[in-house]
């Protein structure tokens, strides 16, 4: 099978990547400027930007407004990784991953959900909701509002191919997150969607997402307890 060749941003994305990775780069250390990159791989600005942009939503560059990139710290690493694709997820325990699309479409924000974004009462947000399967068997309903100044593609996105996280991920880089965990009873809609009781309890965690100068998202993940469990390893 032939290799398909990286597109430029990539190529400067995999250098700085593999510099990081073998460890001739540590926590901390400068990353070549912007100047330095566009002479060495012949490309514009515009392309070792969106670069840049991905490594630091991807948590392993910080960029210092006025004194550079530089390799990110490995506790700014950490929290960064720890919001992840559940297709990842699924996929690494080598199991097969599949949605269900329920809804995807634009909608007037109500006065509590435009608090919550940012966003001016009736502005228009993007809504999706989902449910993830792993091999078959529901594990998450998702729920998510979408500020469309984050992640203006949103709707025009396949999610029976790439997941709602893993979009915002790549299109409105991850800067800041907040988040809640606790334990509900799903609605009548809901359990029906993840084939379990009225009664069952599940863990819910609602989360926040931040992209630079916007919130991005408000998502709403509901997981049957039975099925699901959360585990976390930070570094400082």
């Amino acid at each position: 099978m032939a290799t398909i060749p990286l597109p430029a941003y990539g190529q400067v994305k995999a250098f700085i990547k593999s510099h990081i990775s073998a460890g001739s780069w540590r926590p901390g250390d400068p990353v070549p400027s912007e100047a330095a990159l566009m002479l060495q791989f012949g490309v514009s600005r515009m392309t070792v930007n969106r670069a840049l942009r991905e490594l630091v939503g991807e948590g392993l560059v910080t960029r210092i407004q006025g004194s550079g990139s530089f390799v990110a710290e490995l506790h700014r690493i950490s929290s960064t990784l720890s919001i992840r694709d559940i297709h990842e997820e699924v996929l690494e325990r080598g199991h097969t991953h599949t949605v269900q699309l329920l809804l995807a479409q634009a909608e007037k924000a109500g006065a509590a959900l435009a608090r919550s974004l940012g966003l001016r009462s009736g502005a228009r947000v993007f809504h999706t909701t989902l449910v993830h399967l792993e091999n078959g068997v529901p594990i998450q309903y998702e729920d998510r509002y979408v500020n469309p100044a984050a992640a203006p593609n949103y709707l025009d996105t396949d999610f029976s191919q790439t997941t709602p996280t893993y979009h915002l991920l790549k299109e409105a880089p991850l800067t800041e997150a907040s988040y809640s965990i606790e334990a509900c009873m799903p609605s009548a809609d809901e359990a029906r969607h993840l084939q379990i009781a009225t009664g069952e309890a599940c863990l819910v965690m609602v989360r926040r997402t931040v992209s630079g100068a916007h919130i991005a998202s408000l998502a709403r993940l509901l997981y049957p307890g039975t099925r699901y469990s959360f585990a976390g390893n930070f570094q400082a």
